[in-house]
């Protein structure tokens, strides 16, 4: 018997609106317990919006936002926090003055946590141990990304939003900041949703990728199920390269203007004499 999955966050229906202009439309996600999700989308395309709307930083019209059931929808800001989700901004919004452990002592106090949970969150950040007496603005860029979301799991959150955590790193780094990452959610099993533009972060970091334009979600899947069976030519040429022909479906594949026969993947029904693109990937 398949043991059921645990939901750990439900967003259901989402509008959001800044002003008159609106960002989400029906927005509709289910994260099981310890998954790991990535909103992959141009700028512009609603990614941060999500975020916010679940820290309840940007107001929904329509739709609901749960955490293992308990409604956050219009839940007052400065509570979602203490209802089980931490956040991690662009920016990391450090304290460069003061020292890495200040900034986590802060982290604490805000959330009314203790020495036991400090040293829960520092044995998960081995580095950080050894620069606790060193001013943050000091750290490399990888130091501080991992100081901030130390600083976030200070909360001891049931789940983790990360907006592009690894946006501001270069080549080099975001690939060691990648592994950092993965071992960290390996070891502590947090759901997390994380914000990425960048293809490989996607593809190698998530459980699922939820991809967004303007506002909408285009598709929801495994990566490799988005990879090999993208619903869309946008899906199919936003992830990953491809190359797109058009034509009409023969029941089995699609035959180009010139003749030429391309064969559906294994398992696809077409309908005979239906205009049709199909994705060819290198």
């Amino acid at each position: 018997m398949t043991e059921a999955k645990s939901e750990a966050l439900t967003i259901s229906g989402l509008d959001c609106y800044y002003g008159e202009v609106q960002v989400l439309y029906g927005l509709d996600l289910v994260l099981n317990k310890g998954e790991v999700l990535c909103l992959f989308g141009r700028n512009g395309a609603g990614k941060t919006t999500t975020l916010k709307a679940i820290m309840g930083l940007v107001p929904s019209s329509a739709g609901s936002i749960k955490l293992a059931g308990q409604e956050l929808t219009g839940l007052p800001a400065h509570e979602v926090p203490k209802a089980g989700v931490a956040y991690v901004p662009q920016g990391r919004r450090l304290f460069a003055e003061m020292t890495v452990a200040e900034n986590i002592e802060i982290g604490l106090m805000a959330r009314g946590k203790g020495k036991a949970t400090r040293e829960n969150v520092l044995d998960l950040f081995p580095l950080l141990r050894q620069r606790l007496r060193q001013r943050s603005g000091t750290l490399s860029g990888g130091e501080q990304q991992m100081l901030a979301m130390a600083r976030a799991l200070c909360l001891e959150p049931q789940v983790l939003l990360l907006d592009e955590p690894l946006g501001a790193l270069d080549k080099a780094l975001r690939v060691d900041m990648q592994i950092e990452l993965k071992r960290i959610q390996r070891e502590i099993g947090i759901t997390t949703i994380f914000v990425t533009h960048d293809q490989e972060e996607a593809l190698t970091m998530s459980d699922r990728i939820g991809i967004l334009r303007d506002g909408r979600l285009v598709q929801e899947g495994p990566p490799e199920e988005i990879y090999n069976r993208p619903k869309s030519e946008f899906a199919a040429t936003f992830l990953g390269d491809a190359n797109i022909f058009r034509g009409d479906t023969t029941g089995d594949g699609i035959r180009l203007p010139d003749g030429t026969a391309i064969a559906a993947g294994a398992g696809a029904k077409l309908a005979a004499g239906a205009k049709a693109s199909c994705a060819v990937r290198p």
